[in-house]
This record gives C-alpha cells, structure tokens and sequence, in this order.
C-alpha cells in the first residue's frame, strides 16, 4: 500500500491524526498533515483507509498496489 498527502488540499482538520496517529502527524506551524511512516505495516491498512474516506479536503490517496516499477515482473510462463 502507497499512500500520499496533496499539501495543497489539506484543510487541517485533523480526521486523519485521530484516526491513524501512528501514520500521519500534525504540523504544529501550519496545521498540514504529514506522514509518520513511509512504510506502512499491514495493520495501520484499514486505519489508513478510512483516513482518506474521512478527509473532508480529500487530500489524502491510497494506492492498494505498489507501482508497476516496484512489483516483481515475470516473464510469460513457458509453454
């Protein structure tokens, strides 16, 4: 999972901080989001889901797959 914080769509609610503090923190200065972790474990998955359902800027994307560069390619199977 991939996840990214549009700094220009953040409205500093906070929704997300209370939902998944482990993941994302407040900047005390400006009040945008940032996050905690670059690597997400598989448990903070569902809390980071309904972070970005919850955002009222929507500035918050989840990516359920790695990019295409990240995932492990294979050949055509041989036949």
């Amino acid at each position: 999972m991939q996840v990214s914080i549009d700094q220009d769509r953040c409205c500093s609610s906070g929704q997300c901080v209370v939902t998944a503090p482990e993941v994302f923190e407040q900047d005390d200065h400006d009040g945008l989001v940032r996050l905690r972790l670059t690597v997400l474990p598989p448990a903070r998955f569902a809390d980071v889901r309904l972070a970005s359902e919850l955002c009222p800027g929507g500035a918050i994307t989840v990516a359920e797959e790695a990019p295409e560069r990240d995932r492990e390619r294979t050949g055509p199977a041989a036949g």
